[in-house]
């Protein structure tokens, strides 16, 4: 579960074949949609589909326990991005969402953070 009160932050995620994760989350996927991008880090992933985040934290030793935390394009009320620099490596995504509080996302400096912005702009606004 991400905790709202700490920033909910997942760190040194990485581009992810959004086919595997999409075999993993198909269960849990409605009528309709469908996986867009994906993101691992050390043990947890991030996946953005046409309808939410879904926010796949790994527990346990063995990882077999699994906590899917869904959070809708409809509750964002704000966002923002910082791309990678020359000795920050690593570019962010802060989401705001309505009544739940922040989630951070920082990513590895091979992502194009301003393509994911796009694509929440496309389906928050």
């Amino acid at each position: 579960m991400i905790d709202f009160q700490s920033g909910g932050l997942f760190a040194r995620l990485a581009p992810s074949d959004p086919r595997m994760l999409a075999s993993e989350l198909a269960p849990i996927l409605v009528d309709g949609e469908a996986v867009h991008l994906g993101f691992k880090g050390m043990r947890d992933s991030v996946v953005f589909t046409n309808k939410r985040l879904i926010a796949i934290n790994v527990q346990g030793i063995t990882g077999k326990k699994r906590d899917y935390t869904s959070l809708p394009y409809s509750k964002i009320q704000a966002w923002s991005i910082e791309t990678a620099g020359r000795f920050d490596l690593d570019a962010e995504l802060q989401l705001w969402f309505s009544g739940l509080g922040t989630v951070r996302l920082d990513f590895n400096g091979q992502v194009d953070i301003r393509s994911i912005g796009q694509l929440i702009g496309a389906y928050v606004l």
